[in-house]
């Protein structure tokens, strides 16, 4: 009996598929749209690390899927590329001066060889790269649409900028005040930037989520991200200290425009506060302010956003000099500029009310501001003796703390110190103070978002340039189709300006240019676009990846959206999750795509992670500066210290990453797929562990072995297949249906396991039950799925045969487990063919051991019996 040959087995069946095009997919109309489906995986960035075993786990998961809807009869979309543009190839090319393209194109080499050795069944006809032309020809197409639909915006305004990338950042790139790609904190800079306006499609982003088949989690956090809420916009009055309006240069008064949700607590409004970044800033700064405020806003500017808004940090901030009206009492109150507040959010100025909210409460108490208590909890209001007696001067006489504001309390109850609306409850003192405010014309009611514009342009070199044009006569001015794309000039440094300006801005021949509408001279827009652009489409161009006229033609769009399956990791479910259905509303609006979401249906698989070694101070250790000195006992090499083996990511500075190549090498594709898939549900995180790889290919050892004692002395169908092989085929095929149509590829795997140690016992396997398990086993290891099919005598490819059927007769359990009970305790159990009478599950019950033991001194009250289930024997004591 030969080895198991994996070596030879792999490369064979690769060589196949690719010879074949066996995973080519065309589109055939006579396919009804309940037969087709378009499964689909985040496309990965091509790194210069390549591939480490994380990475499969999705692709697997989806190829598994994919082979079995085959199997299933189903037309199937599978496509694989690349996002090929971003900053990690740059950063590389300033540090080599090797081109982001050569860098770029030798990575997705290398990936594409890994991919492809897992022998997943891509479609690699299909296959795309972002930093192509061809590609990123539409992507400059699909923003001159956003542009002329009034989506695209230039701005002087401040971004989240990170010192060591020298670039802007969106706030969704912004992890806890660091630079997600690099780490570094976050500054604040104002630069010139173009910005797309996802806020106008925040209430269809919003709304259109309850119609998607994803996980909760993901909806929450974009339901968070956009963060609707409801309450109205006031206008507060801008004086001088002696009640002067403020007025701009023409001479127009000027106010001071809030949000708040909680209007019913103007009258407790004691300061106002703006961002450093307002715009009024410099009206509102007094000649006697203006060195203090200045220098503040200098600090303010080296802050991430995450270190303003920290709760534990202490108020910082400075007086303007100028003063605000209170429109419902009249009261003059002193404006602050303080960085706690954000240019992001709302009208980036608030009402503070220090009686009822936390920051304002600390803010008030560092500068020693008014504090007016203006909501009474309930408990209060009813030992005062009701709403009612909350108006009545002898209530303020007999509970004087009930009206005075001695620490932050709870703002929600009833209004006190607040006019005529005193004694009204919470939520009817927000609806009658907007409508009264809305009669004076200084108030409205309004809905606000927390999501932001998208700040979208980058100053690098390796992005898509923008296709626009600076015209000193005619503006801004967008290129004409047909002179898409815009290519990527050559250039001798890719190294930032740090100025605001990319690289780019310093090729004079690519830069100068001529007007598309007027001809005269102009100026190319130098700003490139962000590593998401290119992916907030992709999945489109899969469709119709070579077409020249069309990002992708409309048949063919028709055919296959939306995404009836999309596999990736959770830390995309802002960033890229968010964009992606952004411009693809835009393109439905436009009539370009057929359905208003692109993804019917998300998965998150889980992240596989790695052992990694901790001190006694949670600081970690190398891999390769561990020693085991004992079964799970370890100590750091250099010192003898003891280290405690935790669960942690994978890293390169951890020594702890797989190589797929290794273990491919030395287990084979197969086994590494189905041990990914074995290690717990797709969805869960999971550490790796060689160990649990190497049972995995014992396995497919054992069955190698089977197949050739099987073709070796059954053939096919030679033999009348046994009843007990039968019915475990039986059950098996419905295990192994059930599971991987629902993703629960682990406990599919076990039955076949199970399948696999019955049927060695057995004195020989029929050829036609051998057959139907190779099938199951081929989506899961279908290197050695095609040889144990070809084996059996067969010369096509295992890929579209028909999925074995199963008579649900044969699923049905012979036997059941019953439970013994004594007085609602378990004590015993026994085994009974299923559908047992009552009457001998009962007299059964009471003779097992479980049942005697506990049963000596009481008498039998009565006895409950479930069929196929259990026996209850309810007792007393004789």
């Amino acid at each position: 009996m030969s080895k198991y040959p994996f070596k030879e087995i792999e490369p064979k069946w690769q060589a196949y598929w690719e010879t074949n095009k066996t995973f080519k997919v065309m589109e055939d109309p006579a396919v009804p749209r309940e037969k087709r489906r378009y499964v689909l995986d985040m496309f990965p960035y091509p790194s210069a690390q390549g591939l480490h075993v994380g990475h499969p786990e999705g692709y697997t998961a989806t190829d598994i899927y994919c082979r079995f809807l085959r199997m299933g009869g189903y037309t199937v979309l599978h496509p694989m590329g690349f996002d090929a543009f971003g900053l990690p190839a740059e950063n590389y090319a300033i540090r080599t001066g090797t081109h982001p393209a050569v860098t770029t194109r030798a990575n997705i080499e290398q990936f594409t060889r890994q991919i492809k050795s897992l022998g997943f069944s891509y479609d690699w006809d299909r296959l795309i790269s972002t930093c192509e032309e061809d590609y990123y020809r539409w992507t400059q197409w699909i923003f001159l649409k956003l542009y002329n639909k009034g989506l695209a915006y230039e701005a002087e305004t401040p971004i989240n900028w990170c010192p060591s990338c020298l670039t802007g950042l969106a706030n969704e790139e912004v992890k806890e005040g660091r630079c997600e790609r690099c780490g570094t904190v976050v500054t604040r800079k104002t630069i010139r930037q173009w910005i797309l306006k996802i806020t106008a499609y925040a209430e269809k982003l919003l709304q259109d989520l309850d119609t998607l088949d994803w996980p909760e989690s993901v909806k929450v956090m974009q339901r968070n991200w956009i963060g609707k809420s409801e309450g109205g916009e006031v206008n507060f009055k801008l004086v001088s200290r002696d009640g002067s309006p403020l007025c701009d240069s023409s001479g127009k008064p000027q106010g001071l425009l809030i949000y708040t949700t909680r209007p019913d607590t103007l009258f407790g409004a004691t300061y106002m506060v703006v961002a450093p970044e307002h715009s009024l800033v410099p009206l509102l700064t007094t000649p006697e302010q203006k060195a203090a405020v200045d220098s503040y806003l200098d600090a303010s500017a080296k802050k991430s956003d995450l270190e303003r808004t920290d709760l534990a940090k202490e108020k910082t901030g400075v007086f303007t000099g100028s003063y605000a009206v209170n429109p419902v009492n009249g009261e003059k109150i002193p404006v602050w500029v303080a960085d706690y507040v954000l240019i992001s959010y709302g009208t980036g100025a608030i009402m503070a009310v220090p009686a009822h909210d936390e920051r304002d409460w600390d803010f008030a108490r560092v500068f020693n501001l008014p504090v007016v208590k203006v909501v009474a909890s309930k408990e209060e209001t009813e030992k005062a003796g009701g709403p009612e007696a909350l108006k009545d001067p002898e209530t303020r006489r007999r509970f004087p703390e009930l009206f005075e504001a001695r620490e932050c309390t709870v703002a929600y109850g009833y209004a006190i110190n607040s006019g005529p609306f005193t004694g009204i409850d919470t939520d009817t003192a927000v609806r009658s103070i907007l409508e009264w405010l809305a009669k004076d014309g200084i108030g409205k009611r309004a809905i606000n978002y927390k999501l932001r514009d998208w700040v979208f342009s980058r100053q690098r070199y390796w992005g898509e340039p923008i296709p626009l044009v600076h015209c000193p006569a005619c503006g801004c001015v967008p290129l004409n189709e047909e002179d898409l794309p815009l290519r990527l000039p050559e250039v001798e440094s890719y190294q930032p300006t740090g100025t605001g300006e990319s690289p780019l801005a310093l090729i004079t021949d690519w830069v100068e240019t001529s007007c598309p509408r007027c001809g005269g001279r102009a100026k190319r827009e130098t700003n490139t676009m962000p590593q998401w652009a290119g992916s907030c489409w992709y999945f489109l161009r899969y469709l119709d990846p070579r077409n020249p006229s069309r990002f992708a033609s409309r048949d063919k769009i028709d055919y296959w959206m939306p995404v009836d399956l999309y596999v990736g990791g959770a830390e995309h479910a802002v960033l890229h999750l968010l964009y992606a259905r952004f411009w693809h509303k835009v393109l439905y609006d436009l009539g370009e795509v057929n359905t208003p979401e692109p993804f019917q249906r998300l998965v998150n698989q889980g992240m596989i992670t790695s052992f990694a070694y901790q001190r006694a101070n949670k600081t970690l250790v190398g891999a390769d500066a561990v020693t085991e000195r004992a079964p799970d006992v370890f100590v750091e090499t250099a010192t003898g210290a003891p280290l405690e083996r935790v669960i942690a990511k994978m890293s390169k500075s951890l020594k702890n990453v797989i190589n797929p190549d290794d273990v491919i090498r030395d287990y084979g594709a197969d086994a590494v797929r189905m041990y990914e898939m074995f290690m717990g549900p797709l969805e869960a995180s999971k550490p790796w562990s060689t160990q649990g790889l190497i049972g995995v290919f014992r396995f497919l050892e054992k069955v190698w072995a089977l197949g050739e004692k099987v073709t070796a002395e059954s053939g096919i169908g030679n033999r009348h297949p046994a009843p007990d092989i039968t019915k475990l085929l039986h059950r098996t095929v419905k295990k192994v249906t059930d599971d991987t149509a629902s993703l629960n590829f682990n406990t599919a795997i076990s039955a076949m396991m199970i399948f696999i140690n019955e049927a060695s016992r057995a004195d020989s396997i029929p050829g036609e039950i051998w057959a139907d398990f190779v099938k199951l086993l081929s989506v899961y290891a279908p290197h050695l799925g095609e040889e144990l099919w070809q084996r059996l005598g067969h010369t096509d490819t295992i890929a579209y045969e028909p999925w074995p059927l199963y008579n649900e007769e044969y699923c049905r359990e012979d036997t059941r487990t019953v439970v013994v009970q004594v007085n609602g305790k378990i004590r015993d159990k026994f085994e009974a063919p299923t559908g047992t009478d009552r009457a001998v599950l009962q007299e059964r019950a009471l003779k097992t051991a479980g049942a005697v033991k506990h049963l000596a001194g009481s008498a039998v009250v009565k006895v409950i019996v479930v069929p196929d289930r259990l026996v209850n024997i309810v007792a007393r004591p004789q």
